[in-house]
């Protein structure tokens, strides 16, 4: 019996067979002004000639999974001979969800999984369940983490002890890479370019330029300098999707600080934007959002905690999602938390090698354990019990 691992995220499926390596792939649809008609599904953008103005359908909304018939159609590509090639009599799933779902979709997923498409047993998990059994598994000695997801469309703060979540103290800050992509563009468009349409531009600029500062006063101010002075100033060139395919940085020594390049290149002039979008994962109320940052969340979610195991989850904290990929993110959150917290704590900031895949792999570990039957619904055990019977043995 073969196992297939998909922690299913709003943004990238995250897929693969538990004997194999991982493959993250877009979790949705495109359309391309070109081809107005034909749809792109999951990693076929790669064959769009001219992604400016892609249009994205996305299965997810605010982090639920409501878009089924896209869904479906991206699994069935997932799936079917050009990906995974899945033998469903003969294969068991393993299949993440976010905190909190809906029961009405946790009941669609079942009935997709078991009826349609007929895998002998499913195990549907939170991705953090899956992180936290990784770091348990690199950290025997340890009993507690605190999970840090960040993630398309959500921040979720998440303390594991003993692979059992907390639910008492899970947080979860709406603030996503959807929402950072978001206000880049509408800062660029009010300051230079009209972008609002190019979602996959935008996103690839968020990737290429932006950072966490560790001082934001004071890359305030270099970014206000004129010319040399200016080491947050940076020029980047956008793509036409002719001759320049993705963008990128322009060197230093080739930026022209004052007047106009002679080149036909379009270039964007990004100074203080590189840190004041990541910076709203820290301070929510930047832009209207009445919430907490990331390290006053993992402090009030420890708080919440019986007295005798907040100095555990102090020492395990682990970052995952693709927000945590972003420079001077884990030394930020590491010095803000370090402010935060008692003196005669210790306090220890992860951030793992891969922490996009860090959930898959987790999984991938659940599946070679040796009670990985008994955490399972087997088709059988569904056919005869129904729903009832997930919601009894899956941890949600």
């Amino acid at each position: 019996m073969t196992t297939l691992v998909l922690d299913n995220g709003a943004y990238n499926a995250k897929i693969g067979y538990s004997h194999e390596n991982v493959s993250v792939i877009p979790n949705c649809q495109f359309r391309s002004k070109t081809a107005r008609l034909k749809t792109f599904t999951a990693n076929q953008i790669d064959e769009i000639k001219d992604p400016s103005g892609l249009f994205y359908i996305l299965p997810f909304q605010k982090g639920y999974l409501v878009n089924w018939d896209v869904q479906r159609q991206v699994w069935d590509y997932l799936f079917g001979k050009e990906m995974y090639q899945v033998d469903f009599l003969d294969t068991n799933i393993i299949i993440t969800e976010p905190y909190f779902n809906f029961t009405s979709i946790q009941e669609s997923m079942n009935e997709i999984l078991f009826e349609e498409y007929q895998f002998q047993a499913v195990l549907r998990v939170n991705a953090g369940a899956l992180s936290a059994h990784r770091y348990f598994r690199d950290n025997p000695s340890e009993l507690c983490c605190i999970i840090v997801d960040s993630g398309y469309s959500f921040t979720h703060i998440v303390p594991y002890c003993r692979s059992k979540k907390k639910k008492e103290a899970i947080i979860r800050i709406n603030v996503g890479g959807k929402l950072l992509t978001n206000h880049l563009k509408e800062i660029i468009s009010y300051r230079q370019l009209h972008v609002m349409d190019e979602t996959h531009v935008i996103n690839q600029v968020k990737e290429d330029v932006c950072y966490v500062s560790q001082d934001f006063y004071r890359d305030m101010d270099i970014a206000k300098l004129k010319g040399e002075d200016n080491t947050v100033m940076i020029d980047y060139v956008l793509p036409d999707f002719s001759t320049i395919k993705k963008g990128f940085c322009k060197p230093r020594e080739e930026m022209v600080l004052s007047g106009k390049y002679k080149s036909g290149e379009q270039i964007l002039r990004l100074a203080n934007e590189r840190f004041a979008v990541p910076e709203i994962l820290f301070n929510p109320s930047d832009i209207g959002i009445q919430e907490m940052g990331i390290p006053e969340a993992i402090v009030y979610s420890i708080q919440n905690l019986p007295e005798e195991m907040q100095p555990h989850f102090f020492k395990n904290i682990v970052l995952t999602g693709g927000n945590s990929l972003f420079p001077g993110f884990r030394d930020r959150v590491y010095s803000e938390v370090r402010c935060l917290t008692p003196t005669d704590y210790d306090v220890s900031v992860v951030l793992p090698e891969n922490p996009i895949t860090y959930a898959w792999e987790g999984g991938k570990l659940i599946s070679e354990n040796d009670d990985f039957e008994d955490m399972v619904v087997t088709r059988e055990d569904y056919e005869e019990n129904g729903h009832s019977i997930c919601e009894e043995k899956f941890d949600i």
